[in-house]
C-alpha cells in the first residue's frame, strides 16, 4: 500500500456523538410508537432507509411520516425528532480537520438524510458558526448518491468521482461492516468507538503510512 494521501470520515459515531435511544424516545414522543423498529444505529428501515438512500424526497418522508402517525406533524417536529440522535458535536474534532486539510485531502462519506444535514450545513452546526462544508473537501451524503454504506455503490461513487487510490487513503468510520467493505477495496482503516477522541490514533497511522 502507498503512502496515505486522503482521509475519509464518517458523520455519526465518528465526528458527532449518537444517542439512537433518544432518538427513538422523541419520535414515540411525536407518535411514531413503532419507531423503535425503524431506526438503527448503524441503519433504518422503511420510509426511515428511504429517505436515508434519496429513494424518496424529504416532502414525501414527511408526508408518509404523518400517514403512518395518522396525525399532522410540522416538519420542526421531525426535526427535533431526528436530532435527538445528536448529543454533541465536538468542535476539536472538527478543527483537527482544517490540521489534517493542510497536508491531505479530507473526505466525508456518510449515511445521512436532508434533515439532518439541513442543519449540518448552517452555521449553526458548531459553535464556531461554519456549516459542516467547511471543514471537507468534498462530502459524499447516501441520500444525495442514491445508496447507503456498506452497499458499494456509495464507495464506487466516491472513488471515482474523486480519483482516488484506495491505497492511498484512511477511511475512518464506527461500522464494522462498512470498516470491513473498507478493507475489502483496499483502503487503510480505522474503527473508532461513538464518543472517542480518535486523533492520537489518526495521528499513529498517519505517522508509520
Amino acid at each position: 500500500m502507498g503512502k496515505i494521501r486522503n482521509i475519509v470520515f464518517d458523520l455519526g459515531g465518528v465526528l458527532m456523538d449518537l444517542d439512537r435511544e433518544r432518538a427513538v424516545r422523541r419520535f414515540v414522543e411525536i407518535g411514531v410508537f413503532d419507531a423503535e423498529e425503524w431506526i438503527g444505529l448503524y441503519g433504518q428501515k422503511g420510509i426511515f432507509l428511504e429517505i436515508e438512500n434519496g429513494q424518496i424526497d424529504l416532502d414525501t418522508y414527511c408526508k408518509k411520516l404523518c400517514e403512518h402517525t395518522g396525525k399532522p406533524l410540522t416538519y420542526e417536529q421531525i426535526q427535533y425528532a431526528w436530532m435527538g440522535f445528536i448529543t454533541d458535536v465536538p468542535q476539536y474534532k472538527l478543527d483537527y480537520l482544517l490540521e489534517l486539510r493542510k497536508h491531505y485531502k479530507v473526505y466525508l462519506l456518510s449515511n445521512t438524510n436532508p434533515i439532518i444535514q439541513s442543519w449540518a450545513r448552517s452555521e449553526t452546526f458548531t459553535p464556531a458558526g461554519r456549516p459542516i462544508s467547511a471543514y471537507f473537501d468534498k462530502m459524499y451524503t447516501s441520500y444525495e448518491v442514491g445508496a447507503i454504506k456498506p452497499d458499494r455503490a456509495i464507495y464506487d461513487y466516491m472513488i471515482s468521482d474523486s480519483q482516488l487510490n484506495p491505497s492511498e487513503t484512511l477511511f475512518v468510520d464506527d461500522g464494522k461492516k462498512n470498516i470491513e467493505i473498507g478493507q475489502e477495496l483496499g483502503f487503510y482503516t480505522y474503527q473508532p468507538k461513538n464518543g472517542e477522541d480518535w486523533r492520537s490514533a489518526i495521528e499513529e497511522l498517519l505517522n508509520t503510512h
